[in-house]
């Protein structure tokens, strides 16, 4: 089971550097358990998003497929890898929701059939999925005081979200998708044509971003209850974690053109300061 924990540890703060700070704040249990969730987590985005060149969607639906079995096996006690031998250490003290893990499945799923949104509506149905899910994840292990906690855990898993379809717009374009509204790039000028050749400098898509941003801070204020809804040890985590983001999503807004050309990455001094906030029981917005 060492090796299992040892795997996990080391994906998380390998892939989710933004995330690992808040991590290390949490005690040992919850800290073990969040690491084994991160992982689970990871896993089907991965089969996604890293698969091989040349891999068929077919080929995709069915690794996915493999690892909702594997994810059933885990639950009935029988796990049968690194990752899910570390989650099912932890199932016991915590009761991590496994309709929530396939629910993500179903989120990942989406982008192998799904590229373009052409409302918010139908994007946030996509959010719900892909990170909600993982907000009811998260506090299963955090532990709640209240019942009011899974809507404003809902709130941050938003603004995660957006953070993140804000600050990937170019890297996503790789992939040939478009998180952003279709119905909102018409409405504040910018097209598909636009942002397939880069042209992001001019006002349109200044603005474009700035009705973006706006929208996933809304989000922070909204989650700004949360902290005081959970156990408190793990409140320092989980203030450091949205004060990271909503710092990510600040530079995003801060000059929208450089996060489109080039991904951006919180400096070490702004790291410490979310830190520091967090720790201070300052709010995420």
């Amino acid at each position: 089971m060492t090796n299992s924990r040892a795997h996990v540890r080391r994906l998380a703060h390998q892939r989710g550097a933004n995330f690992s700070l808040g991590f290390r704040l949490l005690p040992l249990a919850k800290r073990r358990a969040v690491y084994a969730a991160y992982a689970a987590c990871r896993i089907p985005d991965d089969i996604v998003d890293e698969a091989e060149a040349g891999v068929s969607r077919d080929e995709l639906h069915a690794r996915l497929d493999a690892w909702v079995e594997e994810l059933e096996r885990t639950y009935a006690g029988d796990p049968g890898t690194p990752a899910t031998r570390a989650l099912a250490e932890v199932l016991a003290s915590h009761p991590i929701p496994k309709r929530a893990l396939l629910g993500l499945v179903e989120g990942c799923r989406m982008d192998l059939v799904r590229r373009r949104y052409a409302t918010f509506a139908e994007l946030e149905l996509y959010c719900e999925l892909v990170a909600v899910t993982i907000s009811d994840i998260s506090l299963a292990i955090f532990g709640t005081l209240r019942p009011e906690a899974a809507a404003a855990g809902r709130h941050l898993a938003m603004a995660l979200q957006l953070t993140n379809i804000c600050r990937d717009v170019g890297e996503d374009l790789g992939r040939d998708r478009i998180y952003l509204p279709l119905e909102e790039l018409d409405r504040l000028g910018v097209s598909e044509a636009d942002l397939r050749a880069g042209r992001v400098a001019g006002a349109e898509y200044a603005n474009l971003m700035a009705f973006q941003c706006r929208r996933a801070r809304g989000h922070f204020e909204s989650a700004n209850a949360l902290p005081a809804l959970i156990e408190a040890d793990s409140r320092p985590a989980v203030r450091v974690m949205g004060g990271v983001y909503r710092r990510v999503l600040d530079r995003v807004a801060a000059n929208p053109v450089r996060a489109f050309n080039s991904r951006v990455e919180l400096p070490r001094w702004q790291r410490l300061t979310a830190i520091a906030a967090g720790l201070l029981g300052r709010p995420f917005l």
